[in-house]
Parts: C-alpha cells; structure tokens; sequence
C-alpha cells in the first residue's frame, strides 16, 4: 500500500474532497477517490469524511492507494489482428465468435487473454484492481475495431472520452428488410428487457438515453446493407434499434423471428468498422478503420448475385 500527505493550499480551500483530489491526481478518476473515501482510505486531519466535505486551508490530507490485485485471467497465446499500437494503447480488429471479457461459460479464448499475453505487464491498474485495458466492448459475434489501453494515464483519458460520447464510432451492417428512408436517426431509451433478462429492450421507464444515426448504403430487394453511427453506446443498441423499426440485422438469433436464407451464418451480421478518438499523449485525432471480414464480403457479393 502506498501512502501520500497532502496539505491544502489557500487557493484549494472550499472544494469538494473529492475534487480536490482528483486536481492533485488528473489522470486518476474522481470515481476511484468517491470509492476510496467511502471505504476509508481518505482521511482528513486524521478524520474520515465524507465526499462532499468543503476544504479548508491547511487541512491535511492522507491518502492510502491500495495496491493493485492481480487478476484470475491467465495470458493466452491467441494471435491478435492489430491496426495500430504504441506505448499508450493499441486498436484491434476483433474476430467473429470471440468474446471480449472472461464471464460464464468464457473463461478462455477471449480476447482480454490475448491482451494479457501480447501486453504483458503493460496493463492499466484502475481502481485497485489490474485490468487489461478494456474501455469498451462489443458483442461476441460483432466484428471490428475496439481500443485497449496499457495504462491508467489512457484507460482514464479514453473511458472518459466515450463517457461524453466524443468517440467516433461508425459501425456497418445488414438488416433484413427495404429500409424506406435513406438516412434518420433513431432515439428510444434502452434496458434489461422486463421478461427475457438475456435481452435489452427500449425501456420507457428505466433505460438509458440511446441515440443511433443510420444511413443506407445499398439496397438488395429483402435485404439492407447500412451505416450506424453512435451517439451513445448502450448494450445491444444497434441492434435493439433496428428491430424496433421492424428491421432486424440479418442473423440476429436474438433480436429476429425469423430464419436466415443464409446458411452457417452465426450471429448478427454487425461490423465495427471506424473509431476515432483524441490520443491521450499526443491530444491529436486519430481514426482507424477495420477492414470488413470476410463472411461479410461474400454475404454482400450473394446479395449482388440474387439482386
């Protein structure tokens, strides 16, 4: 366990506590502090406080940072198709069919196990508890683009980022269904489905704000071949989205009733094609494009054909 003595500046008086600590510590989140003086690891004057307490001038602050757990996940030897990589993060072109994050049922084979072995001891430590730089996720059977951070300075400087919804995330798919419009935007509040607890749903009453721009990009008579931008990013949101509007993407299990035409195809057909984001280091632009897969590519040319 580290510990760290602060005393407060004349300049510092009147702030929050956990504001003030998260201006001694900007790369460390004003969440990890909230927790922290919660759990005791903050004291003031030798007094625990709690988040809200006002500073004042020459008040003493200690800090007890607990050390970081290593984590159950063992590093896998699984190759990785990267687009980009430095000190600070990486972008990977996720496959289809793999998971993200160990859970029930994936305890191996996932992509946080190839992160472990490549990265190595290049992780991020936030919130007392070594992760594997993951900021964001996408479904198993969803393919494309997704950043990893190598340490805390990028994990905090990303998720907040995508917090405020400053990411770019530009995402490609086939809908069953003559999509009408050429573009619109969909807006319908996402949650846990009330009944099928496997499923999110537009939730009126306890979800989350969701927003999903789309734009057609080519039509092939009972299929559509669309762009979605993000807004938000909630879990399913493409795809709860796009049922809801009567046009499911083409073999979603979950999310349509109806069967495929095509055969062996598992999982909806949804690439994360663009992201793009301000570097934590550099504080440039950047933005990568993972290249479509290639069961996409012959899902679109056997639609050309039956056109």
């Amino acid at each position: 366990m580290k510990t760290e003595i602060f005393e407060v500046m004349e300049e510092q008086e009147g702030e929050r506590l956990d504001k003030f600590l998260s201006i001694i510590y900007p790369d460390t989140s004003r969440s990890f502090f909230q927790k922290l003086i919660k759990d005791g690891g903050i004291l003031v004057n030798d007094k625990v406080e709690k988040s809200s307490y006002r500073m004042s001038f020459e008040d003493v602050v200690t800090i007890h940072f607990p050390d970081a757990a290593e984590t159950s996940i063992e590093p896998e030897d699984i190759p990785l198709d990267i687009l980009y990589e430095d000190d600070d993060l990486l972008i990977v072109n996720k496959p289809k069919g793999m998971v993200v994050h160990p859970s029930a049922g994936h305890f191996t084979g996932t992509l946080v196990n190839a992160i472990m072995f490549h990265c190595k001891d290049s992780l991020s430590g936030i919130n007392g508890e070594i992760r594997p730089g993951i900021v964001h996720r996408i479904d198993m059977d969803t393919t494309g683009s997704l950043i990893v951070c190598k340490n805390d300075i990028s994990h905090v400087n990303i998720a907040e980022q995508i917090k405020v919804h400053s990411v770019n995330r530009i995402y490609e798919g086939i809908v069953h269904g003559n999509v009408k419009d050429d573009e619109g935007t969909i807006e319908g509040p996402i949650g846990r489905h009330p009944v099928e607890r496997k499923k999110m749903a537009i939730n009126e009453r306890n979800g989350k704000p969701a927003i999903t721009h789309y734009k057609v990009l080519e039509r092939f008579g009972n299929y559509t071949y669309m762009q979605f931008k993000l807004e938000t990013g909630r879990t399913h949101q493409i795809r709860v989205h796009m049922s809801s509007i009567g046009h499911p993407l083409l073999g979603d299990g979950l999310y349509s009733s109806g069967k495929s035409a095509f055969k062996n195809l598992s999982g909806q057909t949804l690439h994360a094609k663009t992201i793009g984001f301000i570097h934590p280091t550099t504080q440039e632009y950047m933005e990568f494009h993972a290249p479509l897969p290639e069961y996409f590519e012959k899902l679109l040319s056997q639609l050309k054909i039956k056109q």
